[in-house]
């Protein structure tokens, strides 16, 4: 990418502004081309009450290790900053979140400096509409240890058919999970990400849901949560979105162990429907 792209930012982006301009980009942007452009910021420290506070909401042991999912919380505010400049072709708040891939080469400890950086790839066409990817990448001292690649749909234009959605197994739950009803403002207040669909159930009616729906990282840093204890130094959690979980929700987890690592499947407790599918994968 040009060296003249990268826009290293001196502080987190305020989210409750963009969350607006957000809203009202819902309705004017109508795709186009990704843009070159790279957000950044270096030494960022994490906020160990911050941390406390994720563990608890997401379900990990507290300890000054990073979980997986945790440097999400760090890249969010470029990654919406990136999504609402006025060059970025297609709307936050309206854009599904289909699909999430983070990598690790070593665990990441609270008291190390981060460098971030994020930015968008790789459109493509699908049946239903477009899809684009949004990675995002933390260094330590120049040394690359963290990748995440956010997998978004953006609907409309496609061809209209459908995609073969593969079972991995039969729901024969490792354990069920009651979610409490408040889990996406609770989840918001520590990630940041208040999309109305999250946070009650009139405003997730007027995006079409009948009721509020949990964040999909929230659903799977739960997920990731149930191995702590034995997850490797360096590995690949890969998970697709499916279903939503409308709140409050009664799941049950799956989960069974292959050569390489684990896969694992969130359904629907009461109706043999999933609401993610993944795999932990041992570099």
């Amino acid at each position: 990418m040009p060296t003249n792209q990268v826009r290293e930012l001196n502080a987190t982006p305020n989210l409750v502004p963009l969350f607006g301009k957000a809203a009202l980009a819902s309705v004017t942007k109508h795709g186009g081309d990704l843009p070159s452009t790279v957000y950044s910021r270096s030494g960022v420290v994490v906020d160990r009450a911050h941390l406390a506070e994720y563990n608890r909401v997401c379900g990990f042991r507290l300890h000054d290790e990073l979980p997986a999912t945790y440097p999400h919380m760090l890249a969010f505010p470029l990654q919406v900053k990136l999504m609402t400049d006025g060059d970025f072709p297609f709307p936050l708040i309206g854009s599904v979140h289909v699909a999430n891939r983070i990598t690790q080469v070593r665990p990441l400890l609270a008291a190390e400096p981060l460098d971030i950086r994020v930015h968008a790839e790789n459109a493509r066409p699908h049946p239903k509409g477009t899809r684009f990817d949004v990675v995002s990448e933390v260094s330590v001292h120049g040394s690359p240890v963290w990748t995440d690649v956010s997998t978004y749909l953006r609907r409309g234009g496609g061809t209209g058919e459908s995609e073969t959605n593969e079972q991995l197994a039969a729901p024969a739950p490792n354990a069920v999970w009651r979610v409490p009803g408040d889990i996406g403002r609770r989840y918001a207040e520590v990630s940041g990400d208040r999309n109305p669909i999250h946070l009650h159930p009139l405003s997730a009616r007027l995006f079409g849901f009948p009721k509020a729906i949990a964040h999909g990282m929230w659903t799977k840093a739960h997920c990731l949560a149930a191995f702590e204890g034995r997850l490797p130094d360096s590995y690949t959690v890969d998970v697709r979105f499916k279903l939503p979980v409308l709140l409050p929700a009664k799941v049950s987890f799956t989960s069974w162990s292959r050569p390489d690592g684990w896969s694992f499947e969130l359904w629907n407790a009461r109706k043999p429907k999933p609401h993610l599918d993944g795999t932990i994968t041992r570099a």
